[in-house]
């Protein structure tokens, strides 16, 4: 049996007990009055910044930073806010905008593509000769030469070629210029005795006007380009532009390989060797239309050259680099050239004129029958109405290059129908 003094401890024990358990729950009771308070302190809270959101006008955006938070729900895994609701990809206004933003953007392509349209065309002209030119540097590299030293004996000879034609065409043209000069007042007089020239002169004064520029002749060329400056503007442009195709022709052919490495790496993988045959089937073609041109056009300025040796016409080396240089123009160059020549034959006599205008249609019929299907069916292989359709286009659309280009285009165009399009549309 436990003494008095055990029943007292344990008596004590358990009144500490109680009392602490009395100040736990008053503690409790304080604290959640505390609560209540602080939850009462933060609607009051977000209801005066509420308040103070609405009090701003509903057009002026909230300016104060911790509205701005509020209305956006900031927190701590958004302190930016959270994100709104998407815009319905089917609504009219994100419709009309995309539209309206594809057209201003095709809109701005095609302003672009038309302001750098002589750009564009000289680098055409630059990439056309390059890989025209591309099967002689490669020839001369299977011979042991570097690919540098080649691509300079190639753009050498071009230009000694063009120098040349200069020197023979320039003095001559120069020098028959001043001999039209000088006699054209006897030629207008002679108009002037005839009664219908003399009638049509009264009313348009056609032949006062050639005699006053017969007398000033410098004032000819100005006139026709808008004064000294108009002329010196034609002149800076027309030597910017060939020396622009000379330095973007060197570039193209000294870096046509790693050019065409470098396009083929924008194929996708499974494709590229198949592009990189075509590819390089078009190019050779493009080469070997060039070739085959150069062939044609060296047969024509050779027979020019011998003719006008045996009629003992003036100039004959002029004439036929003239008559070559037209001849790479197709359908249209030969003729022109041959007109030139045949013009000329009849200054010297009636007899002779014929005779080059017999020589001409003869040797045009050869050329456009037997020269030139058999070089440009081995080099390029297109139908002779494509050719004919190609060149009409091409000379519509950019004049003498077009006429040029329209071959090897229409050459790329059937290769790729022949080895793309018809297969797809067989297996379809």
């Amino acid at each position: 049996m436990p003494d008095r003094k055990e029943i007292e401890e344990q008596i004590d024990e358990v009144e500490a007990s109680a009392d602490r358990a009395v100040a736990a729950e008053a503690g409790a009771q304080e604290a959640s009055r505390d609560a209540q308070r602080a939850r009462e302190g933060a609607v009051q809270a977000g209801q005066a910044a509420v308040e103070a959101a609405e009090a701003v006008a509903p057009d002026d955006p909230l300016l104060d930073t911790a509205v701005r938070k509020i209305e956006a729900q900031a927190d701590e895994d958004n302190p930016y806010g959270r994100p709104g609701r998407p815009l319905n990809r089917r609504s009219p206004f994100r419709l009309a905008f995309t539209a309206a933003l594809g057209v201003a953007l095709a809109y701005g392509l095609v302003s672009a593509l038309i302001a750098v349209r002589s750009v564009l065309i000289l680098l055409l002209i630059s990439a056309f000769l390059a890989i025209g030119l591309n099967p002689a540097v490669e020839a001369l590299g299977r011979r042991g030469l570097g690919r540098g030293k080649s691509v300079a004996i190639v753009l050498l000879g071009a230009l000694l070629f063009f120098v040349g034609f200069g020197l023979a065409v320039v003095p001559p043209i120069v020098d028959q210029a001043g001999q039209f000069v000088n006699k054209a007042p006897d030629y207008i007089q002679q108009l002037q005795n005839n009664s219908r020239v003399a009638d049509l002169d009264s009313r348009y004064h056609f032949l006062k006007t050639a005699k006053d520029y017969l007398s000033h002749p410098e004032k000819a060329g100005t006139s026709v380009f808008g004064g000294v400056l108009g002329v010196g503007k034609v002149v800076f442009s027309a030597f910017f532009s060939t020396l622009t195709v000379l330095i973007l022709t060197l570039y193209f052919l000294s870096n046509l390989p790693s050019i065409k490495t470098s396009a083929y790496r924008a194929v996708p993988r499974s494709r590229r060797a198949r592009v990189g045959l075509l590819t390089d089937e078009i190019l050779e073609r493009v080469g070997g239309y060039v070739g085959g041109a150069l062939v044609i056009a060296a047969c024509a300025g050779v027979s020019t050259f011998v003719l006008l040796l045996v009629l003992g016409v003036p100039y004959p080396v002029a004439l036929a680099m003239l008559v070559a240089i037209t001849d790479l123009v197709p359908l249209v160059g030969a003729t022109i050239g041959a007109a030139v020549v045949i013009l000329v034959s009849f200054f010297v006599s009636v007899e002779v004129g014929l005779i080059a205008f017999a020589f001409y249609a003869i040797y045009q019929q050869i050329e456009n029958y037997v020269l030139y299907p058999r070089i440009m069916k081995r080099s390029v292989d297109v139908s002779p109405a494509a050719t004919v359709v190609a060149v009409l286009i091409g000379g519509s659309l950019l004049g003498v290059l077009g006429a040029l280009l329209a071959i090897p285009i229409a050459a790329a165009v059937q290769l790729v129908l022949q080895e793309v399009i018809v297969p797809r549309q067989d297996e379809s």
